[in-house]
């Protein structure tokens, strides 16, 4: 009887000291949680490598086109550096592009009429100079009686093209021949109308009224194929600074492109006040030459080109991740810095702060550089049909690509507000500024593909609920200034921005990766 009391008092205590530790090691994991979110604030202030990713990747790898040898070495630095942290990282294959493009430096200069050095840039994926090339000027034709009359001078001469640059070169595919060949016949057809008319005028002895005159059409490169074929070393084209160039998408686009059939002229967007100098000296029949040395090369493809994807397992439910993504690839006219290096920087600036807090999330936190996103979120595409599976276990994804503002807060759903609430507390006092959570309705699900890798996994359903950003200071950052152009360099970014956004995105990923329960897809779209 006593032995019977005795085990089932035992058995008793046993049960309740049991749920006492069960209890006891709830609280001291939770404690645990929010000491990592505490020791990444102080990190954030004392041990802050964001800005030097940023500075390392645009001074030695510069502007990242998908395709080309700067992407690559990025790649593989990316790489490196997680596994320095001790994180587990690898290259994710996700496609090719038919050649490869790297860009050097480029040099240009007018001389006679015009005497000044040339501020210009070309697009990506177009042809460069064989060295330093030297050449008089002409003036684009808009009919086949324009053409025929210089077609002898055309040889060894740089072609201004009408029109103003909108960062595309000047086209030489079926598509673009076609448009070309259906205006060059109505304009034939406009120009053997308006010789009648003047032919009448003429056997009536009169000028010919000024309205009976229709004007021919025009397009940049109207006759650029007869151009090239009479000797032309290339296109000039007016353009507004700072200079926007984008890339040969039709070439870059065609798997069955191949090194042989890679153009030879060269397509340069010229700033808009030198070449009106140039256009004027050139119409007044004015001497003057232009010497331009641009060094664009190429290599055979196909061109392989991926992800780049580093992972911290989670230890209890490693099936649902956290992820961290920016897009490594970048237009090459500047250096990448802003568009996508305030990205990039904040991915590898957060992964160092959270590999050094110590933490071990119960999810999985990914820390994904996307591949081509310039060329059509084509690495944000592969990386959702190899991760198919996956995706409905993904709680939220924090991609930046917005610019080098700071993250000021987060508008969440309802159902998110109480735990990104408690999350963000150690953030409290951290700044100037205050970190704000603010509840926000239900948003439309996303039908379509859009400006940022993001769109590829908000259209399957994935949360993806940014943090909020804003130029807190007042530095006057205007996106436009940057965006494609040769002004994305590192001096228009932030450092107390960048360290602080990579600061507030460790802390919201790690918080939300050590949550007792993920937080719920209900109520974070519309129904």
């Amino acid at each position: 009887m006593l032995l019977g009391i005795y085990l089932i008092t035992s058995m008793k205590f046993r049960q309740l000291f049991a749920a006492g530790l069960i209890s006891v090691a709830a609280i001291g994991a939770n404690a645990q949680d929010m000491k990592a979110e505490k020791k990444i604030a102080e990190l954030g202030t004392t041990d802050n490598q964001t800005w030097n990713y940023l500075s390392t990747m645009t001074s030695r790898f510069g502007g990242r086109l998908l395709g080309s040898s700067a992407y690559e070495a990025a790649a593989q630095w990316m790489i490196n550096e997680f596994k320095k942290l001790g994180i587990e990282a690898h290259l994710e294959e996700g496609g090719t592009v038919p050649v490869g493009f790297d860009r050097g430096p480029w040099f240009g200069k007018a001389m006679g009429a015009v005497n000044e050095e040339l501020h210009f840039a070309t697009p990506s994926c177009t042809s460069g100079t064989p060295g330093r090339v030297r050449g008089h000027v002409v003036i684009e034709p808009q009919s086949r009686r324009e053409f025929e009359a210089i077609k002898g001078k055309v040889k060894g001469a740089w072609v201004l093209v009408s029109g103003t640059n909108s960062g595309w070169p000047i086209y030489f595919n079926a598509q673009e021949d076609s448009i070309r060949n259906k205006i060059k016949a109505e304009n034939d057809s406009i120009e053997a109308q308006n010789r009648k008319v003047m032919e009448k005028a003429r056997e009536e002895g009169r000028r010919p009224d000024p309205g009976d005159i229709d004007p021919t059409k025009s397009r940049p490169g109207l006759y650029a194929r007869e151009l090239i074929e009479a000797g032309a070393l290339g296109f000039i084209q007016s353009s507004e600074s700072p200079i926007r160039v984008l890339y040969d998408r039709p070439m870059m686009e065609d798997s069955s492109f191949s090194f042989d059939q890679l153009p030879h002229h060269a397509d340069i967007k010229l700033d808009a006040a030198q070449y009106r100098k140039i256009y004027d000296a050139v119409k007044g029949k004015k001497d003057i030459w232009l010497e331009f040395d641009i060094r664009n090369h190429f290599r055979p493809g196909p061109i392989k080109w991926y992800n780049v994807v580093a992972t911290i397992p989670g230890t209890k439910k490693p099936d649902e991740t956290v992820i961290i993504s920016g897009h490594l690839d970048s237009f090459d006219a500047g250096t990448g810095a802003v568009d996508c290096g305030t990205g990039i920087g904040v991915v590898l600036g957060a992964a160092h702060l959270i590999a050094n807090s110590g933490v071990k999330p119960k999810r999985t936190i990914k820390f994904v550089a996307f591949a081509g996103e310039e060329f059509g979120l084509w690495g944000a595409q592969a990386y959702c049909k190899k991760h198919e599976k996956e995706i409905d276990k993904i709680v939220n994804l924090f991609n930046r690509d917005g610019g080098p503002t700071a993250c000021v807060g987060m508008n969440v759903p309802e159902t998110w507000y109480d735990d990104i609430k408690k999350i963000a507390e150690p953030m409290t006092n951290l700044w100037d500024f205050e970190f704000k959570v603010d509840k926000s309705a239900p948003r439309r699900k996303v039908s379509k593909m859009g400006g940022t890798d993001a769109t590829v996994f908000g259209m399957k359903g994935v949360p993806c609920v940014e943090l909020r950003n804003a130029d807190i200071n007042g530095y006057g950052f205007e996106y436009q200034e940057i965006w494609h152009t040769e002004n994305d360099i590192l001096n228009k970014s932030f450092q107390d921005y960048m360290e602080q956004a990579a600061t507030a995105t460790a802390i919201m990923t790690v918080g939300i990766a050590t949550l007792d329960k993920a937080l719920p897809r209900e109520g974070v779209y519309e129904k």
